[in-house]
């Protein structure tokens, strides 16, 4: 086990298609792999991975999982085959005051980890373990669930989020050029100025911001992710934009660094 310490990080991964179609966000992923110590494995926590309880999993080989229907078949090919690390598994449930379930079979790396990981680690040569998010959790409980991981970030493992802070794929626009949408600017925005202001109290309580809040987040799955990271903020630790914008309208593109 190295002793480096690694930052947290919250990647919004928006569309599988960036995988085939790099933008200035994926650019922007792959600038932070480059600059970042290597770590000897990522803790991944993916909105596309909801369960009851907590699950981790702790398989030698995850399977990469296709889990969307509706896009190219070259997006069906994609493979990202980073091993696991069952040893960081059982770290994990080591620290966590919950139950845990360990899976070894059915899950693996989902497109919420995989879309982002080719960009910060296209070598899929760093071991990942994805940590699941329980639904029946509130945005205060998944917020102090993270904070038990704390110890990983000195063992130099990278603990990534990965979601949208603006999520709302029925008021999506596919058009490329597609202009934001008001209220989502105005969520995204408000969301920043709180995580540069480290007011994290305001964001565990964001259904008090109002419409704008409940427009960006219908459902709380893409959300939850940049919890985590937050939660790992220690004392004097700067928030560092790695990207940010809305796309399609109605999907933020905000990425940020804790460290």
């Amino acid at each position: 086990m190295s002793k480096h310490r690694q930052p947290a990080v919250f990647i919004g991964h928006g569309s599988p298609m960036y995988v085939l179609e790099p933008n200035r966000h994926t650019a922007a992923w792959a600038s932070l792999g480059k600059r970042l110590h290597k770590p000897d494995a990522i803790l991944l926590i993916s909105a596309h991975w909801l369960t009851r309880g907590i699950w981790l999993t702790a398989m030698q080989q995850p399977k990469t999982i296709h889990d969307f229907g509706g896009f190219p078949e070259a997006l069906f090919q994609i493979q990202y085959p980073a091993p696991g690390s069952p040893a960081l598994a059982q770290r994990i449930q080591s620290l966590l005051t919950q139950a845990v379930v360990l899976e070894e079979h059915e899950w693996g790396i989902d497109h919420g980890a995989w879309s982002v990981l080719r960009y910060l680690y296209p070598n899929a040569d760093v071991p990942v373990v994805q940590l699941s998010l329980d639904g029946s959790l509130s945005a205060k409980e998944h917020y102090i669930l993270a904070k038990q991981l704390a110890p990983l970030r000195d063992e130099n493992i990278l603990i990534l989020g990965s979601g949208n802070i603006v999520h709302n794929l029925r008021l999506i626009d596919w058009d490329a050029g597609a202009a934001p949408l008001p209220w989502a600017t105005e969520f995204n925005q408000f969301f920043t100025s709180q995580i540069l202001a480290n007011q994290h109290p305001v964001l565990l309580d964001w259904q008090a911001a109002g419409d704008a809040a409940r427009l960006s987040i219908p459902t709380p799955e893409h959300y939850w992710p940049a919890l985590y990271p937050l939660a790992l903020q220690g004392s004097g630790e700067e928030v560092e934009i790695i990207t940010n914008g809305i796309e399609m309208g109605s999907i933020s593109m905000l990425s940020f660094l804790i460290h």
